[in-house]
């Protein structure tokens, strides 16, 4: 059988929730498309649809093979697309991962600009705290704020810098000590965001060369939003991207300290399975990225 019509005709019926409805919109019979999808259940060894002489419903395992098959087909298209001509617009379904700290930098209004340049695209976006893979989980693509990955076997488009610095309020500052030295940091409170390996320890550069830190934190959080939060509230120190904090800075409520001693370079990266290379929409985004922070990341976004 022809399995990639079966997977369409499976999709149709799902989503115009008749097998009438399902053949008017592909161009078919009834007779036509009711056959493509028992093929397909036949193929399978599973019934995807409960039927009745009045109701179709997809089963509990129509229900969670649909969104595979959307995406197959979703990336069939992609690739026939890609081949066969450039297109200059992006059209169906963009899944997106991204953390949720990128709310400091207005992410959600850079996909609703790409959107408005791709009125035919529909967006997925979820914004999450913990590590995702793209591969296992269906999105086509992936923002981070990471440090760079050699041996990846995803796609890595490194978009522009981040820089990160150790920061605490002015009230924290007032009521202890400036420290002057990473190893001074041993006598206060720390803030500290663990990362996708959950380290315990800050890495700094100096003039000696590199210092690791091994930190004992009176807060730990997965969500860098809350350790932002706990440092510019006066309870710490904290190692923070330079954007999330900037009104803060500028204000004077928050300090930077140890400015002789960096912290390794991380990047917003916009990261890929191998298998959406082609897609059209995917590179489109991944240029709307690239042209947006073409200068850097704008400090003072909020």
């Amino acid at each position: 059988m022809d399995k990639f019509n079966g997977l369409r005709a499976f999709k149709s019926v799902v989503e115009e929730g008749s097998f009438a409805a399902a053949a008017r919109a592909m161009g078919l019979s009834r007779s036509q498309t009711n056959k493509l999808v028992i093929a397909l259940e036949e193929a399978l060894g599973v019934q995807l649809f409960s039927r009745s002489t009045r109701h179709v419903a997809p089963t509990s395992e129509g229900l969670a093979f649909y969104d595979r098959a959307r995406r197959i087909l979703d990336d069939l298209e992609d690739a026939e697309r890609a081949l066969s001509e450039t297109k200059s617009a992006a059209v169906g379904r963009l899944r997106i991962s991204t953390p949720l700290s990128l709310g400091r930098l207005n992410f959600s209004a850079i996909v609703v600009g790409f959107m408005a340049d791709h009125p035919d695209l529909e967006v997925d976006l979820v914004q999450e705290t913990r590590l995702i893979d793209p591969i296992a989980e269906g999105f086509d693509c992936v923002i981070r704020i990471a440090t760079p990955d050699e041996e990846t076997h995803l796609v890595d488009h490194r978009i522009a810098p981040v820089e990160y610095v150790t920061c605490a309020s002015r009230s924290y500052l007032e009521a202890r000590s400036v420290p002057s030295h990473p190893q001074d940091l041993k006598d206060h409170a720390l803030l500290h965001y663990p990362g996708s390996n959950n380290s315990r320890s800050w890495q700094y550069s100096g003039a000696d060369g590199p210092i690791t830190l091994a930190v004992k934190p009176i807060m730990i959080a997965n969500n860098l939003e809350a350790i932002r939060e706990a440092a510019c509230g006066g309870i710490g120190i904290a190692t923070l991207p330079r954007y999330a904090i900037q009104a803060e800075l500028n204000s004077g409520d928050m300090v930077c300290i140890l400015p002789a001693f960096g912290l390794p370079g991380f990047m917003l990266q916009l990261i890929y399975p191998p298998s959406r290379h082609l897609s059209a929409k995917v590179q489109l985004f991944t240029d709307y990225l690239t042209n947006h922070f073409s200068d850097g990341i704008a400090v003072g976004a909020s």
